[in-house]
């Protein structure tokens, strides 16, 4: 494994923490997003995590600056990739926007680049001809605030060469992550195939009305000693990401996930409620009361 320069296609919540994490370990970054709208919300959310980073792993102001310096932002796909040895696309968690995306991207990406999809539920096999290098794509997928929770799934479909799964699984390490190589296709790898229907389960109660928001989440807390119950946990990933993944269920014909999807969109999505990045979604931000003391007594 010889990657000098990383691409990450899409700087939203995910997109950013991938980029900012192997900047942090020394890679040169290259992060594409569609317009300078998008770019300067993750160049927001990377000033953010910087603060993170000095907080939560004790580095230095040098160190979050040099790794900030390391990155650049291109809102062209051509420019962006020039010279690229991996292309991790981060795009959202649609399959018509991510066939949009490698269409474009094969056209312009040099011959030696890697492609790998971070996507939370979607297979490589989805997408791997329409890279028009299948034997050079695959799966590469991280938990949210990576820089704590550092797992990388590496997923490949039957047509990845076993080097560039070898390769992926080094880079993966290289940036401080927990490599966890996946040797057949699954739906949501190993992290999303137990996460996901616990958190479509705890979202069904509430959208039947079985409980409110903070029931649940205590109900859980107390019974497993979790220190976040499934909404909390849902802040976390972003209400968008849940929407996305209810949806594309919804258009498939589950008419309780097409319920699901339309109270997330409109209580929560259109009024600007989407997680810990906005600071109000199921919880108020930066004080949650699930944090708060005897919030699980009472």
């Amino acid at each position: 494994m010889d990657y000098k320069k990383i691409v990450v296609a899409g700087s939203g919540v995910l997109g950013s923490q991938i980029a900012f994490q192997t900047a942090f370990k020394g890679y040169d970054v290259a992060v594409y997003d569609i317009n300078d709208e998008a770019i300067d919300r993750g160049k927001n959310r990377m000033m953010n995590l910087k603060v993170r980073y000095t907080q939560d792993l004790e580095a230095t102001e040098e160190a979050v600056n040099l790794a900030y310096n390391r990155i650049s932002f291109y809102t062209d796909l051509g420019e962006a990739v020039l010279d690229a040895d991996l292309v991790i696309e981060a795009v959202p968690e649609v399959v018509e926007i991510k066939k949009t995306f490698y269409q474009q991207l094969r056209q312009v990406a040099p011959e030696k680049a890697i492609f790998a999809t971070n996507s939370s539920t979607m297979l490589p096999s989805q997408f791997a001809e329409i890279t028009g290098r299948p034997h050079k794509f695959l799966a590469l997928h991280f938990a949210n605030e990576i820089w704590l929770n550092n797992t990388a799934e590496i997923m490949k479909h039957p047509n990845t060469e076993k080097t560039v799964f070898d390769e992926v699984i080094e880079f993966a390490k290289s940036i401080g992550m927990v490599a966890l190589p996946i040797q057949r296709e699954q739906p949501g790898y190993i992290l999303n195939s137990l996460l996901v229907p616990f958190l479509e389960a705890a979202q069904m109660l509430l959208v039947k009305k079985i409980a409110d928001v903070e029931t649940i989440d205590k109900t859980w807390m107390i019974a497993t000693g979790s220190p976040k119950g499934p909404f909390a946990i849902l802040d976390i990933v972003g209400i968008n990401t849940a929407y996305n993944i209810a949806n594309a269920k919804g258009e498939a014909g589950n008419e309780e996930f097409k319920k699901l999807a339309n109270v997330l969109k409109s209580e929560y999505i259109e009024k600007g409620k989407l997680g810990t990045e906005t600071k109000l979604g199921f919880y108020s931000y930066p004080n949650p009361s699930y944090l708060e003391p005897g919030f699980l007594d009472s």
